[in-house]
């Protein structure tokens, strides 16, 4: 059954289920997960059973979750094949900081895609997410690739996104428009790359104070469609979270760009 294993999907699903705070919900999925004598071992226990695995969730959330104010998430290494799954998973703060625990688990499915037995183990935490700095400093560097993609890629779903222009839209700057997704960051990119011929883009001093960054920099480009060229100083002030920007607000010279648009 290799070839059903959504693996990243399936590890999503697990996570989910020791954040989920209605305990209906929970019950559900418990079962939506766990074959009916599915079973989870730890270093020092197992669980039997829908029940005893209801009571094993809803005490770790008790614990962890509606005590302690921490999230479980999946790493994103998820594989499978041969009706095994396995991935790592974190608890973090929900607020956002360091990772104060990490698990490795590794589950037998049955015919019908539900656990049959999970083995869980603690392993020593996984790195820091990276500060804003780190964050700052390595979407400077995507960007003087000048990769979309890659870029988008340092962006959290949904990101805050704020341009300092009168309007959320432009009739004729084709990037001003809203944007929420990685793939709307990327088109984002995309399109400034295809309508103006940069001349030089500079980012002189980045600020950091906790989650917060700020890009000081200079553009000058030229607009394909009009042979204009504009200057602008800017600023992007860029908050992170989790290791990924999760609020993107630029200030830059809004009429110069429209002018060179205009005609």
């Amino acid at each position: 059954m290799d070839h059903e294993i959504d693996a990243g999907a399936f590890a999503d699903r697990y996570v989910a289920v020791w954040n989920e705070s209605d305990p209906a919900a929970r019950r559900a999925a418990i079962a939506s997960l766990w074959a009916e004598d599915g079973v989870q071992f730890t270093e020092s226990a197992e669980y039997r059973g829908h029940r005893e695995l209801e009571r094993r969730v809803d005490e770790a959330f008790e614990e962890f979750v509606g005590g302690a104010g921490f999230v479980f998430r999946s790493a994103g290494d998820a594989v499978g094949h041969h009706g095994v799954v396995r991935f790592s998973t974190c608890m973090v703060p929900a607020a956002d900081g360091e990772v104060a625990w990490t698990g490795f688990v590794v589950a037998e499915l049955g015919e019908d895609g539900r656990i049959q037995r999970d083995c869980q183990f603690a392993e020593p935490p996984l790195p820091a997410f990276p500060d804003a700095r780190t964050t700052a400093d390595e979407f400077v560097r995507r960007l003087a690739q000048g990769d979309p993609d890659r870029i988008a890629e340092l962006f959290a779903e949904p990101v805050d996104w704020r341009v300092s222009w009168p309007e959320p839209e432009h009739p004729a700057v084709p990037w001003i428009r809203p944007r929420s997704t990685r793939a709307d960051v990327a088109d984002h990119f995309r399109t400034l790359g295809s309508a103006c011929a940069p001349e030089e883009v500079r980012v002189d001093r980045i600020l950091v104070h906790g989650p917060d960054a700020v890009l000081v920099g200079t553009s000058a480009q030229t607009v394909k469609l009009t042979g204009k060229r504009f200057a602008t100083s800017f600023a992007v002030h860029v908050t992170v979270g989790g290791g990924l920007i999760t609020q993107y607000h630029v200030y830059e010279d809004s009429l110069a760009v429209a002018e060179a648009f205009a005609g």
